[in-house]
């Protein structure tokens, strides 16, 4: 294939290089920073689709948010470029603090106390039920979902309602901050490209 890699990397190198890319995190954010940056398209509209993927990051569905991400930047008329790469707002580094302030706003909106959930208890008994389920299929074994039905009830529901708040104030925070430097960059890269411009149709004669 003319894309396969050539040098094949061992799993544990994929593993590592997704917790943590290579150059850094700081280095995958100056790359997203450049690329929505030099996208062709209104600063407004890349910054509704900026809006879309950094709200998408606060919701529970992981391993969802690209696709959702391009549906809410559809709805809202945005850039599914800027959509795509704003997900990267979420990465294993900011999940933890991201799931954290959903759960809790989630918990707070239900009248929920969370101090009594056991997170870990639940997300085993999930898995549990689901690998129970799925052998249930090829075996006279009855499916269980006691565990799911929990887990939907104290952890997957709230995480959901909860992530709208926060969702909503950091989405908004980044599309007004975003359209602004984006507007400030479109400007200077005019005003440089009529100054090429200016000098290709008016170059200065040598001296003699």
């Amino acid at each position: 294939m003319v894309f396969r890699r050539r040098d094949r990397r061992p799993i544990w190198r994929i593993i590592f290089e997704f917790f943590w890319p290579r150059g850094g995190w700081g280095r995958a954010a100056q790359y997203v920073k450049h690329r929505v940056r030099r996208l062709p398209d209104t600063p407004e509209k890349i910054g509704r689709g900026i809006w879309a993927g950094v709200f998408v990051t606060f919701t529970p569905f992981f391993g969802l948010h690209f696709v959702i991400s391009l549906l809410v930047a559809r709805l809202m008329r945005g850039n599914l470029v800027a959509a795509l790469l704003a997900t990267f707002f979420g990465n294993p580094l900011t999940y933890i603090p991201i799931a954290a302030t959903s759960l809790w706003f989630g918990h707070w909106l239900l009248g929920q106390s969370p101090a009594r959930i056991d997170l870990n208890a639940e997300i085993s008994a999930a898995w549990s039920d689901i690998w129970h389920n799925i052998r249930a299929v090829f075996t006279p074994e009855t499916t269980r979902w006691d565990g799911l039905t929990d887990f939907y009830d104290t952890t997957f529901f709230p995480f959901m309602i909860g992530s709208i708040i926060p969702g909503i104030v950091a989405a908004t925070v980044a599309y007004y901050v975003s359209v602004r430097l984006i507007h400030i960059y479109q400007n200077r890269r005019r005003k440089a490209l009529k100054e090429r411009l200016g000098k290709l149709k008016h170059p200065q004669n040598p001296d003699p």
